[in-house]
């Protein structure tokens, strides 16, 4: 199915000429041109994986809250290493300590210290992405995971897409001008804009399992990643002759 579509079509066939300051309209269009806008796109196969997640504990004391948040940290960090990845390859987001409190109680009493860090990961080996899901939702302080796929390398795509857009709006001004029984000339303006976006995969935190219990396949194992749809759009003026 064709995406591009005919966003703005003049064919002025009187003297004289107007430049063009933003989009144009049918009043500022200059002669003997067409103006059109297309859609288009190209999709590549994701080369990065993003695991984002939460480490979160809470205890009566700060003190307490942050020994859990801490031993947790630690259990991420071994289970990173056991991937035969580096520690620094995970980035932290915020650190915070919040104090809980009770909003019955008319003294609003403290009733406790919630300890979190947001942790992100990127993965390029997407071999290890079940494993590593797995292992982090079987911590007890992790939560809130979600696992995203973008492409990093992403310049190459984006020709490609501003590209395919560029000659679907060449295709709808050319079938434009034979209608109208002219020629498409040179192209005189175009502008383009690429858009990428993020798949999301969420993953929810695993239940406890009892030893004897051989795991699940992780929910992300035997799966391929969705590919990346990389959108351009472009408008573009051609002279007609």
């Amino acid at each position: 199915m064709r995406s591009a579509k005919i966003s703005a079509l003049a064919v002025a066939l009187f003297l004289g000429s107007m430049a063009l300051a933003q989009a144009p309209t049918a009043s500022t269009i200059p002669m003997n041109t067409v103006y059109v806008g297309a859609d288009g796109k190209y999709e590549s196969a994701p080369d990065t994986a993003i695991l984002r997640f939460d480490i979160a504990a809470q205890d009566s004391t700060a003190r307490a809250a942050y020994d859990k948040c801490s031993a947790a940290a630690e259990q991420v960090r071994q289970a990173i290493r056991s991937n035969g990845l580096d520690t620094k390859a995970a980035e932290i987001g915020f650190f915070a300590v919040q104090t809980l409190y009770d909003w019955k109680d008319p003294k609003h009493k403290v009733t406790g210290y919630r300890v979190v860090t947001n942790v992100s990961l990127k993965l390029h080996d997407f071999a290890k992405v079940a494993g590593i899901v797995q292992q982090m939702a079987e911590i007890d302080s992790t939560e809130n995971q979600s696992l995203s796929y973008i492409l990093e390398n992403i310049e190459s795509a984006k020709t490609r897409a501003a590209e395919d857009a560029v000659h679907r709006a060449h295709a709808e001004a050319s079938a434009v001008a034979i209608a109208g029984g002219r020629t498409l000339g040179d192209l005189l303006y175009a502008s383009v804009d690429v858009s990428q976006p993020v798949i999301p995969v969420q993953v929810r935190a695993m239940a406890a399992m009892s030893p004897a219990a051989a795991p699940p396949p992780a929910p992300t194992e035997g799966f391929t990643p969705q590919s990346v749809t990389i959108s351009a759009h472009v408008n573009a003026m051609y002279a007609l002759k």
